[in-house]
């Protein structure tokens, strides 16, 4: 038995030495990566895959078994601080990792770290053990549901407006201090509170569920609380307080619907007391745009007030242009088939129907506009008013352009071509300097006011190469100018066509004949004022003059302007635009936006207003929305100025050859114009374009003078009227001249128009005088809407003794028989010219003396001339009774003499019956008792009682 078993230990130590001689050879093997989840509040983490370390050693005693785990720092480099790896079965190489303290989760979510396995060596003091490589562990903390909701505030208020339901009264909000979105998000909120009239939502915004009652219950108090995903309440609710405000209606408070402006008054405020009232709703941007219409007063601006031609002068233009749609007349017939509409001004509106209304301008008048420079203006409106289209338009023929000059004229000995036309909201200018020789070059312009139906006022300004368009005054440069390239040349011959232009097939026709299949691109709208001025062009100043508004809006003081306010009108004047982002700027500058008139006339009427507004808010969904108010201006009636013409007449009296003098009588020649308005220029008006300009020239000024032969016209073979031309034509005023009237016309000074009508001279052809004849004088201004009195001029003719031979010339000759050495005696109820007056009406006195004598002289011829009837009475009685039936019997006779006969027959009281009883009238002659220059006129009472004048 002992030799059993010392042999048995004898084969275990050869073993164990055989077997020392080969242990420990192989590392241990662990995963590259493990993650690891550990609960907040513990400490063990499970890992994925789970720790277990291998090694090839095994089953060897010491070699193959796995004696621990090492931890190393992470990229963090705090993971092996707080975690450890432990052995759970050496043998199995089973592991567990485990943080030293529990892990907060709210501090930090994750860690990462390295682990290492080692076995434990050849013997149990782990000589020779050998590290497996290091691994990666990731843990992840999961969060426990630790924390309950937290509101940001205790107490949350709001006010609303009574009456309306709101989408969001107030927000309330919570937060969870818990780390996973499981936990810390808020899922829902609650009201608490029992029977309120609000809701709320998973967002914590708060509705009122009904309109609220400020009368009922002025303010609500309620409690809300929140949940987290967890189901966690809140640690403390909120209160919510609510209150309710009286109505208020957001919009413009203090609106005037009618505004008075009392002409002469300079510029008054709109608005001195309107304001804006958002019921406390926070805005950040205002706009309010305010709108002036008066274009239904005139053309663009109220400027009805002159004629263009007038403001023209007014503006400085200079003179020579040549209107290429004058009214019509006997010269200017070219445009009497055209339909012209009522105008405000003196102004024609001519209307073009986009079919045959076309005017052709004659060659006498395109001959005076030659040459590359030369300055186009008019007026125009796309569209018309109350045109129909042409029937025969298509929608094609309607997308073509539409022309509305084309001429064609001659520049020494060549022949340059132009052609202004619109297509759309397009300008263009088609301009060949050369027709010959040079191309054509097409100057377009893009613009809103070609085609919004409104009117505005064109200047085109051409010193080819270089063109300049105005357009309400506002200077446009071309968009595009580019070469048309080779087309058909325009016949080298004058020509120029107003709304259309000649077709292709007429390009090369010389005839003079058009007829309206040969036009094309006719124009459909209005137009007013096309005048062309040849030489220079039209400097700047003088254009922004003709289209400056008289009237218009304008902000009354821009340095009390706010901080971030801004404020635009657009160059018509008619619209104003504010815009700001604070309610009490914006409320002051509103109050600042003023209506201005520079018209010392200015025309009454109504005049549309309207205030649009837009707003904008932080939270769009609630932004309020404001309709737009309308109103009107009225302009009243202006004091109308009393034209006061006076120093003429009411008779004048020439001797008959003065009036037949090679430079005739002067009417008026003291002749007096007076106003009775001061017209001082208006202040306010300096600050406005071209209103000082024009301020300055209103202030004494005529538009027209008209002086007419009353009864019949002049004839013309024996009389006419004579006007100085060279002051009409040095004072650039125009003159019509016929037998019915003469028209002066052209805005120009009171004293200008006293000199050329002090110019105006009565002559007669010889041989022609007649006893009387009248005239009547009257002014206007302001385009005729004032008028002056009538001045009425009666002509007398003073006849030579040898010429009254008439009975109607009787007076005359009795003075001229009682007065034979005073050749320029006097007339009853004239006086006769002397070199310093006009006439002289005579004292009472002489006249008293004058009838007086002259009565004694009748009555010694009626003494004679009775003695000597007696005695052919007697006569007559011997002679027979047989011729006593044919006797006439002048026991009836009676003789009248009325002194004022005379006078009374030139004021024209017997001029009514100068004709009755013509066959009646003899003059009684006695070759004893009477010479040829008595001549007395007898009222003889015959047999039948009737009255018989000799």
């Amino acid at each position: 038995m002992d030799r059993m078993n010392f042999l048995s230990f004898l084969l275990l130590c050869l073993t164990s030495v055989a077997i020392g001689n080969k242990a420990n050879k192989h590392k241990p093997w662990i995963e590259t990566e493990y993650q690891g989840i550990v609960m907040e509040n513990d400490n063990t983490v499970l890992l994925n895959p789970p720790l277990f370390a291998l090694d090839k050693d095994a089953p060897l005693h010491y070699a193959g078994e796995i004696c621990g785990f090492r931890v190393h720092n992470g990229p963090s480099g705090s993971g092996s601080v707080q975690f450890e790896a432990v052995v759970l079965d050496r043998s199995t190489g089973e592991g567990l990792v485990r943080s030293k303290e529990p892990l907060d989760c709210e501090s930090q979510r994750e860690h990462s770290f390295t682990i290492q396995a080692y076995d434990c060596g050849e013997g149990p003091d782990g000589v020779n053990s050998k590290k497996s490589h290091k691994a990666t562990v990731h843990v992840r903390v999961n969060d426990v549901n630790e924390f309950s909701p937290v509101f940001v505030e205790r107490r949350y208020e709001a006010s609303v407006p009574e009456g309306r339901l709101f989408d969001r009264i107030v927000r309330v909000e919570a937060l969870d201090a818990d780390c996973s979105p499981q936990y810390s998000q808020i899922c829902f909120y609650d009201i608490i509170t029992p029977n309120v009239p609000f809701a709320i939502d998973n967002d914590g915004n708060i509705k009122n569920t009904e309109p609220l009652d400020s009368k009922r219950q002025r303010i609500h108090t309620f409690w809300v609380t929140a949940f987290d995903c967890g189901k966690n309440r809140a640690q403390a609710d909120a209160q919510v307080v609510v209150t309710v405000k009286p109505s208020c209606k957001p919009g413009w408070i203090g609106w005037t619907k009618r505004v008075e402006y009392t002409p002469g008054s300079g510029s008054i405020p709109l608005f001195p007391s309107l304001h804006l009232e958002t019921c406390e709703e926070t805005v950040w941007n205002i706009q309010a745009t305010v709108e002036l219409q008066t274009g239904h007063i005139g053309k663009g601006c109220d400027r009805d007030s002159y004629s263009d031609r007038s403001v023209r002068r007014l503006c400085g233009a200079v003179r020579g242009e040549v209107d290429l749609l004058p009214p019509p007349s006997p010269a200017a017939n070219w445009t009497s088939a055209l339909p012209t509409l009522p105008s405000s001004d003196s102004s024609l509106i001519f209307s073009f129907n986009g079919s045959n209304h076309v005017a052709v301008v004659p060659d006498s008048v395109v001959s005076a506009l030659s040459g590359d420079h030369f300055t186009l203006q008019l007026w125009m409106r796309r569209g018309g008013a109350n045109i129909q289209p042409a029937t025969t338009q298509t929608r094609g023929n309607r997308k073509e352009e539409e022309t509305i000059v084309c001429s064609t004229v001659r520049n020494d000995d060549s022949f340059s071509h132009y052609s202004l036309s619109v297509h759309g909201c397009r300008l263009s200018l088609f301009y060949w300097p050369d027709v010959s020789a040079a191309r054509p070059v097409k100057f377009l312009w893009k613009l809103e006011q070609v085609c919004d139906s409104e009117w505005h006022h064109l200047s085109l300004s051409v010193q080819f190469p270089s063109v300049t368009l105005y357009v309400d005054g506002v200077t446009f440069d071309p968009a595009l100018i580019h070469d048309n390239g080779a087309i058909p040349n325009p016949a080298p011959r004058q020509r120029m066509f107003i709304g259309a232009c000649w077709g292709e097939t007429n390009m090369l026709r010389v005839s003079s004949h058009y007829n309206s299949l040969d036009y094309v691109g006719s124009y459909h709208g209005l137009l007013s004022g096309v005048t062309v001025r040849p030489g220079s062009v039209e400097p700047h100043s003088v254009v922004e003059c003709l289209y400056a508004c008289r009237e218009g809006l304008d902000f009354g003081d821009l340095e009390t302007l706010g901080s971030g306010m801004k404020v635009h009108v657009n160059p018509s004047q008619s619209v104003l635009v504010l815009e700001g982002d604070d309610i009490e700027s914006f409320n002051r500058a509103v109050q600042q936006v003023t209506y201005r008139n520079s018209l010392r006339f200015a025309t009454p009427g109504v005049r549309p207003l309207k205030l649009t507004t837009s707003l904008r808010c932080f939270n769009e969904e609630s932004c309020l929305s404001l309709k737009q108010l309308e109103g009107y201006l009225v302009v009243l009636q202006p004091d109308a100025p009393q034209i006061s013409l006076s120093g003429v007449g009411p008779h004048l009296a020439r001797p008959a050859p003065e009036f037949e003098g090679p430079r005739g009588v002067p009417l008026f020649p003291e002749l007096r114009i007076v106003c009775s308005l001061s017209h001082a220029v208006n202040t306010a008006a300096q600050g406005m374009e071209g209103g000082a300009l024009m301020s300055d020239a209103v202030a004494h000024t005529l538009d027209g003078c008209e002086v007419q032969p009353l009864g019949e016209e002049l004839n013309p073979e024996r009389e006419e009227l004579l006007v100085d031309m060279d002051v009409v034509r040095e004072r650039g005023l125009e003159i019509i001249n016929t037998t019915a009237y003469i028209a002066i016309t052209g805005a120009e000074s009171i004293s200008v128009y006293e000199d050329v009508l002090r110019s105006v001279r009565y002559r007669l052809a010889k041989g022609s005088a007649r006893f009387e004849r009248r005239f009547r004088l009257s002014c206007s201004e302001m385009n005729g809407r004032y008028t002056s009195n009538e001045l009425t001029l009666e002509v007398n003719f003073l006849h030579s003794l040898d010429s009254l031979y008439h009975p109607s010339h009787l007076l005359a000759s009795q003075q001229q028989f009682l007065h034979p050495s005073h050749h320029a005696g006097e007339l009853s109820g004239h006086t006769l010219p002397n070199p310093h007056r006009n006439s002289v009406v005579p004292g009472a006195a002489t006249v008293i003396i004058m009838v007086c004598v002259g009565f004694l002289v009748v009555m010694v011829i009626l003494g004679v001339f009775r003695i000597r009837s007696i005695h052919r009475r007697g006569e007559g009685a011997r002679g027979g009774a047989k011729e006593g039936s044919s006797q006439w019997d002048d026991s009836a006779l009676t003789i009248i003499v009325n002194p004022m006969e005379s006078y009374e027959s030139r004021m024209g009281i017997s001029a009514d019956t100068e004709g009755e009883g013509e066959e009646d009238e003899e003059v009684a002659e006695s070759p004893d008792d009477a010479s040829d220059d008595q001549r007395i006129i007898i009222k003889k009472e015959g047999r039948d009682g009737n009255a018989r004048r000799y």
